[in-house]
């Protein structure tokens, strides 16, 4: 019996390679998008830290007005950084927004490389039942005349 070939096997592989490829780009930009959300996280952590520090510690007692002063620097200056990284945040969204839909295109060229490989496959698989069906009809008809030859001796 014959075996099946698919002509465009190297389609296929290519197909599957450059879906393969937009999905390492999509996890890269992924975890750049990771890493911004983790300093954003930090940063509002360190925040937080440093605003309990303020009322446990400095809040009491004499106030000391150049500790104020540094620790609303600090507040704003770290509210700054915050913005920068929201922003480049905002840039790595839109980056990975066109990662995902370069990958659903590269997807969907590899499925239809696959459905006409499935369709050629089934097209095969037909044909070769129709031939061993045939066949098969051609042995049943020998057979019968063979048969028929036997008895008219």
């Amino acid at each position: 019996m014959p075996k099946f070939v698919f002509k465009l096997e190297g389609v296929l592989k290519q197909r599957k390679f450059a879906e393969q490829e937009k999905q390492r780009a999509v996890a890269s930009v992924g975890a750049e998008m990771s890493v911004l959300q983790n300093e954003l996280k930090g940063m509002d952590q360190a925040v937080q830290a440093a605003n309990l520090d303020l009322k446990m510690n400095h809040l009491t007692g004499g106030l000391d007005m150049n500790y104020l002063a540094a620790h609303r620097r600090y507040l704003n200056a770290t509210q700054r950084r915050a913005m920068q990284v929201v922003q480049k945040m905002a840039l790595v969204q839109k980056k990975l927004e066109e990662a995902q839909a370069l990958l659903i295109e590269a997807a969907k060229a590899r499925k239809i490389i696959e459905k006409l490989r499935e369709r050629q496959y089934e097209r095969f698989r037909e044909e070769m039942a129709r031939k061993e069906m045939l066949a098969a009809d051609e042995v049943a008809t020998q057979f019968a005349y063979a048969n028929a030859e036997m008895n008219h001796r």
